[in-house]
């Protein structure tokens, strides 16, 4: 078991995830693409839960990603439905383990129910302090950057940012992970080894753990492997070993 292997002194702050293969793990056994995403939902809340029990702070996962619109109609349709449907069934769980929902992303292209249901819920946890889980919704990291800058531009050219005064800083706080701290552990499903657009600055110094399992597969003893895993790498952040020793 590798729950009891987790020095909880070194936790990721912040742990995000790709979750792959809902698609792939459905054909695998004869059933429709929609099936996978359904299955994929049991994952969330066991992951949800597990890094609740352990005491990771902050979760984020993506959920949609802009490029995403761009599959067919039919899968994008049931994706929404779930997303509204997994909402509202999981408000309980999320009060029940004392957890905060926050969304990023171009919010405004989901159906209005979609946006209705969300808000919702961001609304209901809002108190919560155990955790903060962010769901990335119609997000894209290159599409992020561009409103980060362009947000940046229009102070500098009113006055109310010098150029020179433009740093890590300023970038940090007109993004939209702008309350969240850099992640620290990415995750990805399915065995594919690739950012797809997500987190591209927020991952600067993020360690990668690549799975082979698909999504729908995925519960916390398999977090838990990743989290061990991220504790046995030296973070060095450009330094030398002994520097950091």
């Amino acid at each position: 078991m590798f729950k009891e292997k987790i020095n909880s002194a070194r936790l990721p702050k912040h742990i995000a995830i790709i979750m792959d293969g809902n698609g792939r793990w459905a054909k695998q056994k004869g059933f429709l693409r929609a099936f996978g995403h359904e299955e994929g939902t049991k994952a969330v809340r066991d992951v949800v839960e597990g890094c609740a029990e352990i005491g990771v702070n902050n979760l984020t996962l993506y959920a949609f990603s802009t490029e995403n619109w761009s599959r067919p109609k039919r899968e994008v349709d049931t994706l929404m439905r779930l997303l509204v449907n997994s909402l509202k069934k999981e408000i309980k769980t999320l009060t029940e383990n004392n957890i905060k929902l926050k969304s990023i992303g171009n919010i405004d292209n989901l159906p209005k129910k979609a946006q209705k249901e969300l808000q919702e819920v961001i609304s209901k946890t809002a108190e919560n302090t155990r955790m903060t889980l962010t769901l990335a919704l119609s997000y894209g990291s290159r599409e992020e950057i561009i409103h980060m800058v362009k947000d940046i531009s229009e102070k500098v050219k009113n006055n109310e940012i010098s150029p020179d005064a433009v740093d890590e800083s300023i970038i940090n706080q007109h993004l939209y992970t702008r309350n969240l701290p850099d992640v620290d552990l990415l995750i990805r499903t399915s065995g594919e080894q690739r950012i797809s657009n997500f987190l591209l600055w927020q991952i600067a110094y993020a360690e990668l753990y690549f799975t082979p399992i698909l999504w729908p597969d995925f519960r916390r003893e398999n977090l838990f492997e990743a989290i061990y895993n991220y504790q046995t790498r030296e973070r060095r952040f450009g330094k030398t070993s002994e520097q950091i020793s």
